[in-house]
C-alpha cells in the first residue's frame, strides 16, 4: 500500500485533499496517469494545501454568483404558448429547452440540464419549476402556460 494526496473526489475513495493509502498498481496506473491523485511526499503535501485555498475560493465564488443568479430567476416568470385541447391538455409538450429558451429572452441565461422537470409540462397553466445552479443553491420559476 502507499499513500497519495487526491486532487479531486475520487468515487468511493475520499474527496480532494484526502491521504488514501490505495495499492501501488492502482496508484501507478489510474490516479497519477489521469492526474487524480499525487505522491504523499512532502513537497506534494504544502502544494495539496495551496490547491485546497483555491479551490475553496472559487467555489465561494461560484456559490455567490450562483445566489445572485437565483435571486433574479426566483423574481422571473416565464409564459410559454402552447395548443391545447378543449381540457387544457397540450397537444404537445412544455420542455425544459422551451424554459431555458424563455428565460434567454428575459436575459437570464440558465443551461438546459439544469432545469429539473421530472415530466415535460403538457397542462396549461401555473407551474413551479426547480432550477439547479450549484449543489447548494436552488431557484424555483414561475412558468405560465397559456393556450395559442
Amino acid at each position: 500500500m502507499i499513500e497519495v494526496i487526491l486532487r479531486e473526489d475520487v468515487k468511493s475513495l475520499g474527496k480532494a485533499g484526502e491521504m488514501v493509502r490505495v495499492k501501488p498498481g492502482y496508484a501507478r496506473n489510474f490516479l497519477l496517469p489521469k492526474g487524480l491523485a499525487f505522491e504523499a511526499t512532502e513537497g506534494n503535501k504544502k502544494r495539496i494545501v495551496a490547491e485546497a485555498k483555491a479551490r475553496s475560493t472559487r467555489l465561494e465564488s461560484e456559490k455567490a454568483e450562483a445566489s445572485a443568479l437565483a435571486g433574479r430567476l426566483g423574481a422571473a416568470s416565464v409564459t410559454l404558448k402552447g395548443k391545447a385541447g378543449e381540457e387544457g391538455k397540450l397537444f404537445g409538450s412544455i420542455t425544459a429547452q422551451d424554459i431555458a429558451d424563455g428565460l434567454a429572452a428575459q436575459g437570464l441565461t440558465v443551461d438546459r440540464r439544469r432545469i429539473e422537470l421530472e415530466h415535460p409540462i403538457k397542462t396549461l397553466g401555473f407551474h413551479s419549476v426547480v432550477v439547479r445552479l450549484h449543489p447548494d443553491v436552488h431557484a424555483e420559476v414561475k412558468v405560465n402556460v397559456v393556450p395559442e
